[in-house]
């Protein structure tokens, strides 16, 4: 049952619904930063964050070399670590193993909506030197913001990699998440709106971020398992590799800029203080570790009955009460659900098709279909699933679905998106398809490339299209494409 109480330190407790967070003022600072233009508000409130945050890495213990010269040498040994920890863990899968970080396809959902946050800003901590495009120093950093920026290929775009996944599987509504998960994106964008203030600290965060992570293989390997695209992760994977990608140039980066004359101890301290910005906040194994499947359907029950309470018809009851009634009030959510495993609606430890509950979303007749998001679907299949042997079956996995689809000559999620995505150069594009609302934008972006007089405004005006809140949009990618290619 729902409400069977569960003993904490000798104290009776009940599962109860999350409440419905306000807009926090962590979460109203990261939507204000994530505009075009911040206002000066947003702006320094953004360097009062950053500088809270800063003194609180004081706290927090380093293993970043202070020696320069030790660096490439650390990045080396954190590999090969990282490495032989992957290694281990393949090896207990192959042996029969658990996953180590989801438990079901509904955790793996609910954790991608969890990071949705940080990952929707990934790369934007750089942006802030975008434009000082002509300093030699900063061009290994620009390159590493280039790429996660897909350098203007759609199908490689970080953020809209992203964007796409939560969207696959109805994961698009987030937004009510903790303060503590909006942390990491808070200060990735205050970061790249403060760049000149805090430059060691911006190579300091970007040298820890493009670090190979441990969680970053395992949950690219779990999430194919569970037949959710990987690309995202598989893509940091391979770009953020200690010979040639991510990790390379964040060192390349932090020898440039490094002063020839000054105080060289204190700015590596200011490194190291940026670097341990990335130990704030929620992080992945945290936000793994905090899905709670019970508390969660709960939670997505009280949140349809604000919309719900008045939707059904008198004769629709329950336990002798009407729907109605019982989703007048969000804290009866779990009798509701009780209520239902009772009278038989639903029939946990068994396979959801033989719950009438179920077969209300998804079946024939279906009469609740679209109520539910995907994601929501996933989570209450889960619920009801229960420990259901049919469940644990190994399923197809992500790449053998498409490699399936391929062989079929079915065009994959990803390929469709691939030939959708492609924007090609005005002279491959129709005189018809010039005309279309669709290209204005671009139309316009290039017209008004072509009437500036100098190199310097228009990498200006590129510069602006390629901010966090920008550079995924069609002008942003084109404009990325086309500073990627003066950049030279």
């Amino acid at each position: 049952m729902l409400n069977q109480p569960t003993r904490v330190n000798d104290q009776i407790h009940y599962l109860q619904p999350h409440p419905v967070a306000p807009a926090s003022p962590l979460r109203r600072l990261y939507r204000d930063l994530m505009r075009d233009e911040p206002s000066a508000q947003a702006l320094d409130s953004a360097d009062a964050y950053l500088r809270e945050q800063l003194l609180a890495t004081d706290a927090l213990a380093s293993d970043l070399p202070a020696d320069i010269e030790d660096i490439s040498d650390w990045i080396v040994h954190n590999t090969a670590v990282v490495g032989e920890q992957y290694r281990d863990y393949l090896q207990s899968r192959k042996e029969g193993g658990a996953r180590r970080y989801f438990s079901s396809k509904s955790h793996a959902l609910y954790f991608l909506k969890a990071v949705a946050p940080t990952k929707l800003v990934d790369g934007a901590w750089l942006y802030g030197l975008v434009p000082h495009w002509n300093d030699a120093r900063f061009t290994a950093l620009i390159r590493i913001y280039l790429e996660e920026l897909g350098d203007g290929v759609p199908d490689k775009n970080h953020v809209l990699l992203f964007k796409r996944l939560l969207a696959t599987h109805g994961c698009e509504r987030w937004e009510n998440l903790s303060e503590d998960h909006y942390v990491q994106g808070v200060l990735q964008l205050a970061l790249a709106r403060h760049a000149g203030n805090f430059l060691p600290e911006v190579i300091g965060f970007n040298l820890g971020y493009e670090q190979l992570p441990l969680h970053l293989l395992i949950c690219a390997y779990e999430l194919n398992e569970l037949g959710i695209d990987p690309t995202y992760f598989t893509l940091h994977v391979t770009v953020d590799n200690a010979d040639s990608g991510h990790a390379r140039k964040a060192l390349e980066g932090l020898v440039e800029t490094m002063p020839r004359i000054g105080d060289r101890a204190s700015f590596m301290e200011r490194v190291a203080r940026g670097y341990k910005l990335n130990m704030l906040g929620a992080g992945t194994n945290s936000v793994i570790d905090e899905f709670d499947i019970d508390r969660e359907v709960i939670a997505l029950f009280a949140e349809k009955s604000a919309v719900g309470k008045e939707a059904h018809s008198d004769y629709c009851r329950i336990g002798g009460r009407a729907i109605n009634d019982w989703l007048s009030d969000p804290a009866q959510i779990p009798a509701f659900l009780d209520a239902l495993v009772e009278r038989d609606w639903i029939r946990r430890g068994q396979d959801p098709q033989n719950s009438r509950f179920w077969r209300l979303l998804q079946g024939e007749r279906a009469e609740m279909f679209g109520v539910f998001s995907a994601y929501e679907q996933q989570v209450i299949y889960d619920w009801i699933a229960d420990g259901w042997e049919g469940a644990q079956r190994r399923q197809i996995s992500f790449r053998a679905r498409q490699r399936l689809m391929d062989t079929l000559g079915q065009p994959t999620p990803t390929e469709w998106h691939g030939v959708r995505g492609v924007l090609r150069n005005p002279s491959q594009r129709s005189a018809s398809e010039d005309q279309t609302d669709f290209n204005v934008e671009l139309r316009t972006l290039e017209e008004t490339l072509a009437s500036l007089e100098s190199r310097d405004e228009a990498m200006r005006l590129l510069t602006q299209l390629m901010s966090p809140a920008s550079h995924h949009s069609p002008a942003g990618l084109m404009a990325t494409r086309i500073y990627s290619r003066m950049l030279g």
